[in-house]
């Protein structure tokens, strides 16, 4: 394993860098001329708790779980350790699994999948270059490394837009392999922010950003330079691509959107 310290970067309106290390300027801030939201970008590697621990503290309490309809206020977090046996270790993962917290998945790949071993029943090689950040679960689509997550008011297939979004990632060994890209209801962009290189043993790395209003509708995740696939290995085992995982995926509690946004 290569172990960097390292971090990704923007200069925009209103930001803020909660962290340990410094912009490099490979991340992009909000194209909206017109945004009237000032936002804050957290991100770290090694010892990421206390970074997600701000992160939460921005998004707020309570932790609002699976309860359904819209809150008054506080986050919610998903961290794939509840996922049943049966939809565990397959590529049948439903996309509207977590629909109950307010978020749907889509994207280019050909499905999606959660892992109790690190991915190891794929590529043995894997089980010692991606590690978990709570619990002993990990997240991925399949024939992609890019997915897309989309909002709604918990429980309902009402559109909505939430605060912020972060995402913890594993294995992150390449600058700029690992991002967030995020949109309003419109489609806009609100700014691609990319996740530091893993800096320990560990291996773990985290991103997020939150705005000061619920802006943000949709969100494109890119976990790695390529698809983990049972043929393929890791940079750092000979292969040529900076393979990435997820584990928990934090934020806002899901504000309906005005009708004909």
């Amino acid at each position: 394993m290569r172990f960097h310290a390292a971090w990704g970067g923007l200069a925009a309106l209103g930001v803020f860098a909660i962290g340990c290390s410094s912009y490099d300027g490979s991340t992009a801030g909000p194209d909206l001329a017109d945004v009237r939201s000032s936002f804050k970008v957290v991100q770290g590697s090694g010892d990421i708790a206390p970074v997600v621990a701000r992160f939460r503290a921005l998004l707020g309490d309570p932790l609002n779980g699976g309860q359904a309809g819209q809150q008054a206020a506080g986050r919610r977090e998903i961290n794939w350790d509840g996922v049943p046996a049966a939809v565990t270790n397959v590529n049948t993962f439903p996309a509207l699994f977590f629909q109950g917290r307010g978020a749907s998945y889509g994207g280019p790949g050909t499905g999606f999948r959660v892992s109790d071993n690190d991915f190891a029943d794929l590529n043995k090689s894997y089980a010692t270059q991606f590690a978990p950040f709570s619990g002993a679960k990990t997240f991925m689509p399949t024939g992609s490394p890019e997915m897309e997550l989309r909002f709604t008011v918990a429980g309902s297939t009402t559109p909505a837009a939430v605060t912020g979004f972060g995402v913890v990632f594993s294995d992150v060994d390449r600058q700029g392999s690992a991002s967030i890209k995020m949109f309003d209801a419109a489609g806009r962009s609100l700014g691609q922010y990319h996740a530091p290189i893993r800096s320990d043993a560990a291996g773990l790395s985290f991103i997020g950003v939150a705005f000061d209003s619920a802006i943000v509708a949709r969100v494109v995740i890119t976990a790695g330079q390529a698809a983990i696939d049972a043929g393929l290995e890791d940079l750092t085992d000979g292969g040529t691509r900076d393979l990435v995982v997820t584990d928990d995926f934090l934020y806002g509690e899901p504000q309906a959107l005005p009708t004909g946004s």
